[in-house]
């Protein structure tokens, strides 16, 4: 298997579809599967994503709660989708996100194959608000190599999470800042330690922001600034993790939280 894709759904119904319909029309090669999580929705997501196992049993591998596990504070990625990975890279996608360019699977995995000193592929993604299309996620300019540095520093928006590819080894690897944060930025920057991110100009998918139901949706308009506090402890642990070798860009970024930690109090 060369490719594993992580898609982590929730009461996805009007969304899903159209996740689903971009992994199934990639065009490759090689062997891939979609893991798809539906962590026990009351939609009727589960029922869509049961239609697509059935007519695309060899690509869909879904895994069904009765019980909804984020609410009991399981990490649903490591606990249940780790142990079923069997590709030698993995791509993510949230159930509310999706793709839109059929080479998208074939095209990061021939880049990251060409590059055996990096481990994780991001590209540029349009971004999505009330169904209208207003800008891209991602940095923009050219295919480069983004240096770790400029990962840590910008956060977990820097790339969209529907536009990560990295090495399994990576993906699968239990590392301190990944036990106190286990979110995309984390990967982010697990991925780059080697050697930086590769990162690919090309448009080929579409990130929904400001989804009611959405995790940065339930964030964004709740008083909660626990993530504040995790992200401060991730960095730290990273620091130590890493000898201190990227001490300034993690300072750096402990000083933007500081001083996002600041407005929010406005709000």
């Amino acid at each position: 298997m060369t490719v594993s894709v992580i898609c982590l759904a929730y009461n996805h119904e009007a969304y899903i579809r159209d996740a689903l319909e971009g992994f199934v029309m990639q065009q490759t090669d090689f062997p891939f599967e979609v893991l798809v999580h539906d962590d026990a929705s009351t939609d009727g997501t589960a029922d869509i994503i049961r239609e697509y196992a059935s007519r695309y049993p060899d690509i869909i591998r879904p895994v069904f709660q009765t019980v909804n596990q984020h609410s009991r504070g399981v990490c649903i990625a490591r606990e249940f989708l780790f142990p079923l990975v069997r590709g030698r890279y993995v791509a993510m996608c949230e159930g509310d996100d999706y793709w839109t360019d059929p080479l998208k699977l074939s095209k990061q995995v021939a880049t990251l194959e060409a590059h055996p000193e990096l481990d994780i592929c991001a590209h540029r993604a349009v971004k999505v608000r009330d169904g209208k299309p207003y800008g891209f996620q991602g940095p923009g300019g050219r295919t480069r190599v983004i240096p770790t540095e400029k990962v840590i520093l910008r956060g977990g928006d820097f790339v969209a999470t529907g536009s990560l590819l990295c090495r399994s080894e990576v993906y699968l690897l239990d590392t301190p800042m990944r036990r106190e944060l286990f979110l995309d930025y984390t990967l982010q920057i697990q991925g780059s330690l080697r050697g930086g991110m590769l990162y690919l100009s090309e448009c080929m998918s579409v990130y929904r922001r400001g989804l009611p139901e959405s995790w940065t949706g339930i964030y964004r308009w709740s008083n909660d600034t626990s993530l504040y506090d995790r992200t401060e402890r991730m960095l730290d642990a990273l620091d130590e993790w890493t000898g201190g070798r990227f001490r300034a860009a993690v300072q750096g970024r402990k000083r933007i939280i500081k001083i996002h930690r600041f407005f929010r109090k406005l709000l």
